[in-house]
């Protein structure tokens, strides 16, 4: 996963803005920061669910279309390689169809978190990528955070001044 540095975020589109947002969503950062822990913690990852659905003590987390082990692998192997971010595939290159098919795959899904008590606050949804063009595409930094990135790091983001 991407090692986020603070210096990098652009002003408009601030992680740290977002992050805190999600958080007040979902009831203060330490009910942000138990999702994020309940996330790590279930094996296998709680996205290659068949039912759709991640369930944790404060919430849960639902999605429209089953995500197979396969494409999880391919997108953490997506995260890894790229530095620039950019995640479509150059044509030409090794496994460019199944990358073009994991774009095509998680591109509608939309994840939606929601607190168990609807008083904490209304939860948030999250998209995989944010499409720039249609040979640009980034993973979303706040589903990089949410679904991969260690907790303490997205702590330190969240916390930082």
């Amino acid at each position: 996963m991407k090692d986020f540095n603070l210096s990098d975020l652009s002003h408009g589109d601030s992680l740290q803005q977002q992050l805190a947002e999600c958080a007040k969503a979902m009831g203060g950062n330490n009910y942000f920061l138990q999702l994020l822990e309940a996330i790590r913690e279930a094996q296998p990852h709680p996205i290659i669910n068949n039912n759709c659905e991640f369930r944790y003590a404060l919430g849960n987390i639902k999605w429209s279309k089953p995500i197979f082990r396969d494409k999880l692998t391919l997108l953490k192997q997506g995260m890894k390689i790229n530095k620039n971010g950019n995640i479509f595939p150059k044509e030409g290159i090794k496994g460019y169809k199944s990358i073009l098919n994991l774009l095509r795959t998680l591109k509608p899904i939309t994840f939606n978190v929601q607190p168990k008590n609807k008083k904490d606050g209304p939860g948030f949804t999250i998209q995989p990528f944010n499409i720039i063009d249609e040979k640009t595409t980034f993973i979303n930094p706040l589903f990089e955070a949410v679904f991969f990135s260690p907790v303490y790091q997205v702590k330190k983001i969240l916390n930082a001044k």
